[in-house]
């Protein structure tokens, strides 16, 4: 946020604002959870931080010369966005490494789904999936629907580019593809499920030093 203010500073854009306002997990709707692991990344609920499948797909599709493509996880995006600087240099990269297991060894995965749908860019100056549901849906983010989660969710490799609104042919065929993910994921029951999972191992959990009775 603070980069892009400056760069809008640099540039003279005077007309440039930053809308952000953040909600707590249980004020976002589960379709807007769904629909950027849906988009971002499917795996987010088993790896711990990294996956390494994506990885290698992507290390061959960019070798093979076709269209870059990215491999970052949510936690990835999280770590780099919470804390590091745009660009591409290997520091960075590594920072981003240390920042990731740190993070998936301190928060739980609803945590680190929280702060990724709060600082998510969804457009020039509109941040967080709150700020976005007001700005293009008017509604707050505990009401957005499927198809309108699907909509932010297919902006966000590029933000600044792809539009929520007046949707190009290609975010909207990506739109048509994260439902189609999401209805294969099992739609809202399957944040349910991983809750119902979340809970259970927690329970499960021994204090160290004290014996099972």
């Amino acid at each position: 946020m603070l980069d892009a203010r400056l760069d809008a500073v640099r540039t003279g854009a005077s007309d440039y604002r930053t809308q952000y306002h953040w909600v707590p997990l249980e004020r976002i709707s589960p379709n807007a959870a769904l629909a950027v692991i849906a988009s971002e990344d499917q795996q987010f609920p088993f790896h711990a931080g990294f996956d390494f499948k994506s990885i290698r797909d992507a290390i061959r599709t960019n070798n093979s010369g076709r269209h870059v493509r990215g491999a970052s996880t949510i936690s990835q995006q999280v770590a780099k966005n919470m804390f590091l600087w745009s660009g591409r240099s290997y520091l960075r990269k590594a920072l981003e490494a240390y920042f990731t297991l740190l993070i998936e060894w301190l928060w739980p995965k609803e945590r680190i789904l929280e702060v990724y749908l709060n600082i998510a860019e969804f457009g020039r100056g509109v941040y967080g999936v709150e700020a976005a549901a007001q700005r293009y849906f008017q509604r707050p983010a505990k009401q957005l629907n499927a198809e309108q989660s699907a909509t932010l969710a297919a902006v966000l490799p590029n933000p600044r580019t792809f539009k929520v609104q007046n949707p190009s042919s290609y975010v909207v065929k990506r739109r048509r593809w994260i439902l189609q993910q999401m209805r294969a994921l099992g739609g809202r029951a399957y944040l349910e499920q991983l809750d119902a999972e979340h809970h259970s191992e927690a329970q499960h959990v021994q204090p160290r030093g004290r014996r099972r009775e």
